[in-house]
């Protein structure tokens, strides 16, 4: 891929992480816990996914995406083990929130998963901004 293109598939994934935030708020706002909650995982995701991009990675499972964050970034020390630890909470708390049954909705957790969706995402573009890969 060419780096223009590298360039508009970062931008587009942090215009993703960054109107699925929105998302999020608004949702938390309304009192839509589990929407808020799933909004929130995805953000995370989105901005992961562009990470991935930068070492030209992928995958088609969640669970594969979040293990290369942390064998990419995490055990490299290019991201702080918080990050992965929130990111695998969201995934978790969305798991749990879209497929479980009878699951308790709380408005302080959907509250948390928004705040740390905000730092990670923020955290990917310090990232792609310092290391060059967004200009």
């Amino acid at each position: 891929m060419k780096s223009e293109q590298v360039e508009a598939l970062l931008r587009y994934r942090l215009e993703q992480a960054r109107d699925t935030l929105r998302e999020s708020e608004i949702l938390l706002r309304e009192a839509a816990w589990r929407g808020a909650i799933n909004r929130a995982y995805y953000a995370m995701f989105y901005g992961l996914l562009a990470l991935l991009v930068t070492k030209q990675l992928g995958t088609s499972k969640h669970s594969g995406a979040l293990s290369l964050f942390d064998r990419e970034f995490v055990k490299t020390g290019l991201f702080a083990r918080e990050y992965s630890r929130w990111l695998r909470l969201a995934f978790n708390l969305r798991q749990t929130q879209d497929y479980g049954e009878m699951v308790d909705l709380d408005p302080e957790t959907a509250e948390q998963a928004l705040a740390n969706a905000k730092k990670f995402v923020d955290a990917v573009e310090t990232y792609l901004v310092t290391t060059g890969s967004l200009k």
